[in-house]
């Protein structure tokens, strides 16, 4: 109940800053002659979607495993941040391409006003503060969505501070900052979105989870008692969430009974310390 009440606090903060941002700086961009400025609000708009689609993929995420997907739907998270990178990846080229487009046309270039320049600083401070803010919970929440979310937040401050530089040099006699700038912010934009795309196909992929989360499974187990050695050691993403299979040796002279409970005591364990951890299969062989 908690963890709902977070991600509905966490998705209204986001549309409600983005909408109000877009306003100001759409405003800034046409009334203020800037480009940059407009192809920066096209982009806080498109965090409004994003903490949307964002919020849906979290939401049906955390569903309980039925009779048709025994394992859970973690991996609806995934789809929602691979179509967050591919929203991002759009923004991106279709903000390129305007730039572009008044780069090869001298004539279409125009002086911004300061309104833009003002607009840049203000969308610089807010969302560098909605990306901490975002990536906190993400992290309370240990959701790829919304650690996607965040990404698109700081991606949004870089491209206002490229609008910043351009802007600020279109108005000391470069007006083909103003367009380039926004050649810079679909760069920006761009890297995010292939990072965001990346991270959310290996988890789709069932890649196993970093080399450090492996280890520190294995030194566990290896710690617990009577287990002479493990044998085999297998981990896979699921959505935000890690399978574990393994097979540990034991001494091959005591009962079934007191070889299931060193297995059963290995799997609680690993499930207790390791929160990511979603299940444990072990299997037992004989040390000898």
């Amino acid at each position: 109940m908690e963890e709902q009440k977070t991600v509905k606090k966490l998705s209204r903060t986001s549309i409600f800053g983005n909408v109000i941002l877009f306003l100001i700086k759409i405003f800034t961009g046409i009334a203020g002659n800037s480009g940059a400025m407009v192809s920066d609000a096209v982009h806080s708009l498109s965090d409004v979607f994003t903490t949307v689609i964002a919020y849906i993929g979290v939401r049906l995420s955390r569903r309980k495993e039925d009779s048709e997907h025994p394992y859970g739907h973690e991996r609806l998270e995934c789809v929602a941040s691979l179509i967050l990178g591919l929203i991002l990846a759009g923004t991106g080229i279709g903000i390129g391409y305007g730039g572009l487009k008044k780069l090869i046309s001298p004539e279409a270039l125009e002086i911004p006003t300061m309104l833009p320049l003002i607009a840049a600083i203000i969308s610089i401070i807010v969302k560098e503060v909605m990306f901490r803010y975002t990536m906190y919970y993400a992290k309370k929440l240990d959701s790829s969505a919304f650690k996607a979310d965040a990404w698109h937040h700081r991606s949004d401050a870089l491209s206002s501070v490229g609008s910043f530089i351009g802007i600020g040099l279109a108005r000391i006699g470069f007006p083909f900052m103003d367009p380039l700038a926004s050649i810079v912010i679909c760069v920006f934009i761009l890297k995010v979105a292939f990072d965001i795309s990346m991270d959310a196909t290996a988890k789709m992929l069932d890649t196993s989870c970093d080399r450090e989360t492996e280890q520190a499974i294995r030194d566990f187990i290896e710690k617990q008692p009577g287990v002479e050695r493990v044998d085999l050691l297998q981990t896979r993403q699921f959505g935000n969430k890690i399978y574990v299979d393994l097979e540990i040796a034991v001494n091959g002279n005591i009962s079934l009974h007191d070889a299931h409970a060193i297995a059963e005591s290995v799997h609680d364990g690993i499930e207790q310390n390791f929160p990511s951890v979603k299940h444990v299969m072990v299997h037992v062989n004989p040390a000898d």
